[in-house]
């Protein structure tokens, strides 16, 4: 391998080494000192042990909003719970208490797809503050905006047959408690979680 390549390939370990916690350590520690754990760790004590997890969008949005969306605020990919496949949601609450960006939506849209294409479950580990307000302009419009999250739930539910679950593990507020409103079953941790429509 010649030494460029290695460079390049040192350089987007260490990038991906940096997005993978989230808003940073003093964040995670903020988390834990509220009781609760990361994004990361609640995905992998979801998982089964000694499972990989396929993780789909780690790096979108890191070189955008001067690096604080690492990304998008949300974990998505394909973990093994149970023994079985399932497409894993999380909202990461140390990138903007787990608000959404732009891209937030296209990461959450993706993983719903694949859920719809695979035949597989969904877990949505919610924990945001809802949209992040200075870029709502970019969430909402269009044919593949925030609505289409809600329309996939619906065509999930009511014609595939797709087992969607919600975790509410913290805050759930406006566009965001949509996604957990709209799954087969919600549970919510006694005394910190809480959800509200807008």
């Amino acid at each position: 391998m010649s030494s460029r390549l290695r460079q390049l390939a040192d350089d987007i370990r260490a990038l991906e080494a940096r997005l993978r916690l989230g808003g940073g350590p003093d964040k995670i520690e903020k988390q834990h000192k509220q009781g609760k754990l990361a994004a990361r760790e609640r995905v992998e004590r979801l998982a089964d042990p000694n499972t990989p997890f396929l993780e789909i969008g780690l790096l979108v949005a890191h070189d955008r909003y001067d690096g604080q969306a690492p990304g998008a605020g949300v974990i998505t990919g394909i973990a093994m719970v149970e023994g079985r496949e399932v497409v894993v949601v999380a909202n990461d609450a140390t990138v903007k208490a787990g608000s959404w960006w732009p891209e937030t939506i296209t990461k959450i849209l993706r993983a719903q797809e694949v859920a719809m294409r695979c035949r597989i479950p969904i877990i949505y580990l919610v924990d945001s503050a809802g949209v992040n307000l200075p870029y709502q302009g970019g969430v909402f419009p269009g044919q593949y905006g925030a609505a289409r999250i809600f329309y996939y739930n619906s065509i999930m539910r009511r014609y595939l047959r797709i087992p969607q679950f919600a975790a509410v593990m913290g805050q759930c507020v406006a566009g965001g408690a949509y996604l957990p409103a709209l799954s087969d079953v919600i549970l919510m941790v006694k005394g910190t979680s809480f959800m509200g429509l807008g």
